[in-house]
């Protein structure tokens, strides 16, 4: 796409600190950039603490990988001017396959509203279809609010993988299985609650990991947030959060978290159990590594 617009593109290797991307970002004059939250959110953070001379000409940025939080969609806007575009895609779509942008007709809402669109993984892009399947594989309505799972395809989407024959992620018809579990509105905006594998099953009740993430790092107390599925014997799977605090903040109770997400979450999905740690385990290429904060719990080394 670079080539196609004749611009320049610039890669950051290994270099991945908030403090060493601003100056790629001020010494190349970038005006456009992707990167996952964790690689945003650290950004901010450090702008915050060091505010730039000059503006930067950073104009937005481009997020996939795993869920923007709102609050950091609307900090980053309202502190340094800059917009947060909430994207989605895999490699096997090769690899974007939706983008969230406000159209003519979310002129008339509030600020809020528009935040709420703008946190969603968005509509497809020219080419692409998507739907949204339930567990007893028929269509989910376009209701915003039944979950499924989000299944794609297009001229670019992946029809089988080199060298096998599996088509476990596959549909007769087509379809590829992304595994992740979605909502779309009647405007066609999908918004991921969760990755299968990540969706905590609480007394039969499901509970978005994501969503309660997002919660949690909109507190003003809270720097980072992950949530897992631990064991519990009566009710079978309970969330756990990890919780990273930021710099100089003191450490919020337990009921302080409980009264703060219960604005948003009914009783069952709000977690009880929380740990703070200095630091949440991260892919390389900056997710929260659930699979090894599952394993530091198991290990009795989380917190």
């Amino acid at each position: 796409m670079c080539l196609l617009a004749g611009c320049n593109m610039v890669l950051p290797s290994s270099n991945l600190k908030p403090e060493g991307l601003i100056k790629i970002l001020k010494d190349e004059h970038i005006n456009k950039a992707n990167g996952v939250p964790t690689i945003w959110l650290g950004i901010y953070q450090a702008l915050k603490k060091n505010p730039p001379k000059e503006k930067l000409a950073l104009e937005e940025y481009l997020v996939g990988g795993s869920a923007l939080p709102a609050s950091l969609i609307k900090a980053f806007e309202k502190d340094f001017g800059i917009k947060g575009i909430h994207a989605w895609g895999m490699t096997e779509t090769s690899p974007l396959g939706t983008v969230s942008r406000l159209q003519s007709k979310h002129e008339h809402l509030s600020n809020e509203e528009k935040l709420k669109v703008r946190a969603k993984q968005g509509i497809a892009f020219p080419g692409v279809e998507l739907r949204i399947v339930k567990d007893d594989g028929s269509l989910a309505p376009r209701d915003g609010k039944t979950m499924g799972e989000l299944q794609i395809k297009g001229a670019w989407t992946v029809s089988s993988y080199f060298k096998t024959q599996n088509l476990e992620n596959f549909t007769e018809d087509g379809w590829f299985k992304t595994g992740d579990v979605s909502t779309m509105d009647e405007d066609g905006y999908m918004e991921i609650t969760d990755r299968k594998k990540d969706l905590i099953k609480s007394g039969g009740e499901w509970i978005s990991s994501v969503a309660l993430e997002s919660a949690l790092m909109s507190h003003p107390r809270v720097k980072e947030a992950a949530v897992i599925a631990i064991p519990d014997e009566k009710w079978v799977e309970k969330p756990l959060a990890s919780i990273v605090l930021k710099d100089g903040q003191g450490k919020p109770t337990k009921e302080e978290l409980i009264e703060f997400l219960s604005k948003d979450f009914v009783k069952y999905q709000v977690p009880r159990d929380y740990v703070y740690v200095n630091e949440i385990p991260k892919t390389s290429v900056g997710k929260f590594d659930k699979k090894e904060i599952r394993k530091l719990h198991a290990e009795g080394k989380l917190g």
